[in-house]
């Protein structure tokens, strides 16, 4: 027998142990009795959790009163890709022991994404999320391309989507003006804050959660047309938490309908855009 094979037994093996209670319960019924809802939310990512505090950890919140449950918040560091977060937190659980949680926060609803992760179901898109860029109106006043900015020290995070876009952006044309050793957008934005650019690039949450409401600056989408549109995120679970999912997006859809969903970005400044 190989090693796959083997693998299978154990699992069919372990199902077989539990108690057939135990296997006939769904996920929800599950999740009720033990009490709390776990919810795994990306860390170090502001303004949607740093430091255990944000958009995303007062989401958790939300979501598991709504279901009459207690939280238990899993915060975890970003895999290498979208993928190893769904395997690690979703369905199977890392090698290190941590997980998987309930249900994922902050996952892109994006088609390919669940075309290659048939073991969860990505679904209550809660946001539209979209690369933007800020300006000191004193020093640029007007931005309708980024020539307008020709000179002009720009901060941006380079392990980013805001960094490549700059970075590439007609054959390296700016890349001599870019800062690129800003962690996220939010440290970039505080940059310009700051008064050490004349710009920052970021994603539209991360500029808003420093420079919302400051007369003195702009925030526009990064004059580039493939990326006008963003980006929705939403939730993550494994694909058979049919009543889990079923649940989550009603509550989702409640939250949004009622203004809660306006009034908890409002209260990490940043602008709901609905996805």
């Amino acid at each position: 027998m190989n090693r796959r094979s083997l693998f299978n037994a154990a699992a069919a093996l372990a199902t077989l142990a539990l108690p057939a209670w135990a296997q006939d319960k769904s996920a929800l019924q599950r999740i009720r009795e033990r009490g709390t809802l776990v919810v795994a939310v990306y860390n170090d990512m502001p303004p949607f959790n740093s430091a255990g505090r944000g958009i995303d950890v007062a989401l958790a919140g939300a979501l598991a009163k709504a279901l009459g449950l207690k939280l238990s918040l899993l915060p975890f560091a970003a895999g290498e890709d979208m993928n190893d977060d769904l395997r690690n937190l979703v369905w199977k659980g890392h090698y290190l022991g941590f997980g998987p949680a309930d249900v994922l926060l902050h996952v892109p609803v994006d088609r390919p994404l669940m075309a290659a992760n048939p073991q969860v179901n990505i679904l209550a898109p809660y946001y539209r999320e979209r690369v933007m860029i800020a300006r000191n109106l004193a020093v640029a006043p007007k931005m309708d391309t980024l020539d307008d900015l020709a000179g002009k020290r720009i901060a941006v995070p380079g392990q980013s989507l805001a960094g490549w876009l700059l970075i590439g952006s007609e054959n390296g044309k700016y890349r001599e003006q870019l800062g690129t050793q800003w962690k996220d957008g939010a440290a970039a934005a505080e940059a310009l804050l700051r008064g050490e650019v004349a710009a920052a690039a970021g994603n539209a949450s991360e500029l808003e959660s420093v420079l919302l409401g400051d007369a003195r600056f702009a925030i526009e989408p990064l004059p580039l047309p493939r990326m006008r549109d963003g980006w929705a995120v939403g939730c993550a679970v494994k694909k058979s938490s049919d009543d889990l999912a079923q649940a989550l997006q009603s509550v989702m859809s409640e939250l949004i309908a009622s203004g809660e969903i306006g009034r908890l970005f409002a209260a990490g400044k940043v602008g709901w855009r609905k996805p």
